[in-house]
């Protein structure tokens, strides 16, 4: 029987899109996040993934909005920090790639153009090639974010063309809707198309949220949560926090007999640098 690695649970903490009026709990300011970065690490997670937003709450890809981001949430926390590339479906390719420049362990890297709802979430070859040539001269590992099944093929011939060096990473977002819907099989399809000593991640998008997340931990993947996919706990019922989310995947691990990573323990799993002390 194989013993799969432990889990690595990412809490996505912000989003570019969710409002205070969706879910008067969601963190904003950098001391917000950082305190929703500490409590969703207390719960489980060992990566925050990152939207950074203006006072008034408006999503932003400024470098210096990402960087009192980081700050904060590294001094409360152990916590891999990933900031997202993808940004707003509005922001430009030059304010996406700002927060690279800080040098985080890990960013998110869409490799394909995909429809988001009524808008267009726009990823060229050419950005994605100078998104994933940014981070391997800085040091940072892609997570490849996977909405449509050609962002699969794209990522390998990345790899092919010496963009991105293995292992790789891949996270599943199932559920946006004009993109891949959140089934079973839709998850098993995406799997089954990545390098077999590839790790990754699963983010169902609203009520997959969860059924994908105790599918992931039964096939040795691992779980993505938080506001940025959903907002809500129960059908109708707002989640309290980024935590709470975490807390029940963390729940449900255990029932399955899996235990939850660290995040030196994900670092490790991930092939990341040890953290400096």
């Amino acid at each position: 029987m194989r013993i799969l690695s432990k889990l690595i649970i990412t809490a996505v903490l912000t989003g570019a899109e969710v409002t205070r009026a969706q879910q008067p709990n969601l963190p904003i300011t950098p001391e917000e996040i950082a305190q929703a970065a500490l409590e969703a690490y207390e719960a489980g997670a060992s990566i925050v993934h990152v939207h950074a937003r203006e006072t008034n709450g408006s999503a932003t890809q400024d470098k210096e909005a990402y960087r009192k981001v980081m700050d904060a949430v590294t001094a409360k926390s152990p916590v891999i920090f990933q900031p997202s590339t993808g940004g707003a479906t509005w922001h430009t390719a030059e304010e996406r790639l700002q927060p690279v420049e800080l040098n985080p362990e890990m960013a998110t890297l869409s490799t394909g153009t995909c429809n988001f709802g009524r808008d267009i979430f726009s990823n060229p070859q050419d950005f994605y090639e100078r998104a994933a040539r940014m981070m391997l001269e800085r040091g940072v590992k892609p997570e490849f974010e996977v909405f449509e099944a050609g962002m699969i093929d794209n990522a390998l011939r990345l790899v092919k063309d010496g963009f991105v060096k293995p292992p790789l990473h891949f996270n599943f977002v199932l559920g946006v809707p004009g993109a891949m819907t959140g089934t079973v099989r839709n998850l098993s399809f995406l799997v089954d198309q990545i390098p077999a000593d590839a790790t990754w991640t699963v983010s169902g998008i609203g009520r997959y949220e969860t059924s994908l997340a105790m599918v992931a931990i039964a096939m040795g993947g691992h779980v993505r949560v938080g506001f940025e996919d959903n907002i809500y706990y129960y059908r109708g019922e707002l989640a309290k926090s980024n935590a709470q989310l975490v807390a029940r995947v963390a729940r449900i691990a255990k029932e399955f007999g899996r235990e939850v990573a660290s995040p030196d323990e994900a670092r490790e799993i991930l092939g990341l640098p040890a953290r400096s002390k």
